[in-house]
């Protein structure tokens, strides 16, 4: 018989005195790299565990031999960012705001800066893609009450709509119509059938006959005899169908009865020269500005 033809001897390996149903639970040790695997993993544990914060105790935790924790990395690298950022800060800020857009660097720079800041500040109001909604203005349109030049979009950021404690805010007042009794409520309605006439939702009934002599003596005077608007006064557009509170007949109505009196912070309170150069710049970039 040939020699690996014999029966090679039975290998003795431990048990764990364990047997179930003549099924013995053998101890077979494990394999030596595996073993030297575990114990590099503890040895690494104990090292991190001495080096970084790890072990919890009752108010923080250990400091670890090298003091590094993730909040103190976050803080380095945000003052590292604003060091990056501060020379071109001051330069947005020391530029006169209608000189940014010829300079594409310093443009590139105050528009990536304004986007942050829009999203931090102006988003509650005019949502997050700028497109506004009901009594807020859509910025990404190009109708524009008081213009949309870089240097007037500045100037409406820095003070405001509406802010009686700052002389230099953007100032509107619509009258009342209905509410001080300077219309009845038939006129309201001629006037409100006029508006709609020239903003081609109505044809030329009766009614908007006689709103057009109505619109000329108490409207005309802000929104212009065809009743497309005046910067001067912050009176929009009636005539282009873009509508900061809406134009079917009901919102009309209440317009031209009671008045709108929509306001807007002056941001110079809270931001710095350069956010509101930024901003201004970004608002500008948006598509529509002049």
């Amino acid at each position: 018989m040939a020699e690996h033809d014999k029966a090679a001897p039975e290998r003795e390996v431990e048990t764990t005195a364990h047997e179930w149903d003549g099924i013995q639970e053998l101890n077979t040790p494990l394999p030596r790299w595996w073993l030297w695997t575990f114990y590099v993993t503890i040895l690494f544990a104990i090292g991190y565990c001495v080096a970084y914060p790890a072990i919890p105790l009752a108010t923080r935790a250990t400091a670890g031999m090298l003091h590094w924790s993730s909040h103190g990395q976050l803080a380095a690298e945000q003052a590292a960012a604003d060091t990056g950022r501060a020379s071109m800060k001051l330069a947005i800020a020391n530029t006169p705001i209608d000189r940014i857009p010829p300079d594409s660097a310093t443009m590139r720079a105050a528009v990536e800066g304004g986007r942050a800041a829009f999203k931090v500040n102006c988003v509650q109001c005019h949502g997050s893609g700028a497109s506004g909604r009901k009594g807020f203005p859509n910025l990404t349109d190009d109708d524009w009450l008081w213009g949309g030049g870089i240097a007037t979009i500045r100037q409406t950021l820095e003070h405001g709509v509406r802010q009686p404690d700052d002389k230099l805010t953007r100032m509107s007042q619509m009258p009342a119509f209905g509410r001080d009794g300077i219309l009845t409520a038939d006129q309201v309605q001629d006037v409100t059938s006029y508006v709609r006439y020239i903003s081609h939702q109505e044809g030329g009934t009766p009614s908007a006959r006689r709103g057009r002599d109505l619109f000329a003596a108490n409207c005309a005077a802000c929104h212009g005899a065809e009743g497309k608007g005046n910067r001067t006064f912050g009176a929009p557009n009636l005539t282009d169908a873009i509508w900061l509170y809406g134009g079917d007949r009901d919102t009309i109505t209440e317009t031209v009865t009671n008045a709108r009196y929509g306001v807007m912070p002056a941001w110079n309170k809270k931001l710095d020269k350069a956010s509101l150069n930024m901003l201004a710049a970004y608002v500008h970039s948006l598509g529509c500005g002049e």
